[in-house]
């Protein structure tokens, strides 16, 4: 059954404007380790960082709301790659915590980049 549904829209030129204009303090402060070492080594980390930046709100907007605090930090949100290229939300221990607290068993993503917009798509289900 579908526990939440979260979906964010972010501007790729603001992405780099934060990246050119806060540097480490942005990405140190918004993304996890893993997120900012794949995103130095892209050719357009604005695209990379827009992207995740995107999936970490749509996943809060999906299962924040079904918690006790109905708040968690966006850092437990992290998205990886598969082998093939498609996105991932890599549930770490905190991210666990929220969605058993949530009872959500699985985050189905979708994500898509068209002109200066990264979005991404979410739904929490109970399985």
């Amino acid at each position: 059954m579908i526990r939440g549904i979260g979906v964010d829209c972010v501007s790729i030129s603001e992405t780099g404007r934060l990246l050119r204009e806060l540097g480490d303090t942005f990405t140190n402060y918004t993304f996890t380790e893993a997120e900012v070492r794949a995103g130095k080594d892209t050719a357009r980390p604005e695209d990379h960082f827009a992207v995740r930046f995107a999936v970490k709100e749509a996943v809060y907007k999906a299962v924040a709301h079904l918690t006790p605090d109905k708040h968690f930090d966006l850092r437990i949100v992290e998205t990886l790659l598969r082998q093939d290229g498609t996105p991932y939300v890599n549930v770490s221990q905190s991210l666990q915590e929220q969605l058993a607290l949530a009872a959500v068993g699985s985050l189905h993503l979708t994500v898509s980049r068209e002109q200066d917009r990264a979005l991404a798509f979410v739904i929490a289900t109970d399985t």
